[in-house]
């Protein structure tokens, strides 16, 4: 699975301001909205259902990233977002630092291959050095995509 095929160009932040982990789940899923991924309708029980899943444990996986997902029945394919928060966030990260960088990532119900597959390619990525230096210092969601796209064929 490539970031281009999930990754919605419009809906990227790379400037993330949240006062918390709440926050920042909800920054992102509006940006899902803005950018017609999501319904408005559907907003805030997507962001109950990432909730939800973050009591299980925090998505914040250490290293400055979290992957926040869920899965949801408003969606037809799997759709993800990414910030940056320049300043960190607190998200009750697994080693207690702060987040830089939040992918987030909504799938249909009824694909969960799909969204295992979306999951692993994340994290295969994000244990690359190199990609989450250049993803932490892109200031536009041009320079996020091109960067997904060298991702995606494997140039870093």
């Amino acid at each position: 699975m490539k970031f281009s095929e999930i990754v919605i160009k419009d809906s990227i932040v790379t400037d993330l301001q949240a006062g918390s982990k709440e926050d920042a789940i909800r920054r992102m899923v509006s940006s899902l909205r803005s950018s017609g991924q999501v319904s408005a309708e559907n907003e805030d029980s997507i962001v109950a259902a990432i909730l939800k899943r973050e009591e299980l444990g925090s998505t914040g996986i250490g290293n400055g990233i979290a992957v926040p997902h869920t899965k949801h029945p408003s969606v037809e394919n799997l759709v993800a977002t990414i910030a940056i928060a320049p300043e960190g966030l607190d998200f009750a990260s697994l080693d207690g630092d702060d987040v830089f960088i939040l992918f987030l990532l909504i799938s249909p119900p009824d694909r969960p291959g799909d969204h295992l597959r979306a999951l692993e390619t994340i994290s295969r990525h994000l244990r690359n050095e190199n990609f989450c230096n250049f993803l932490k210092q892109s200031k536009t969601a041009v320079q996020v995509m091109d960067l997904l796209k060298e991702a995606d064929q494997d140039e870093l």
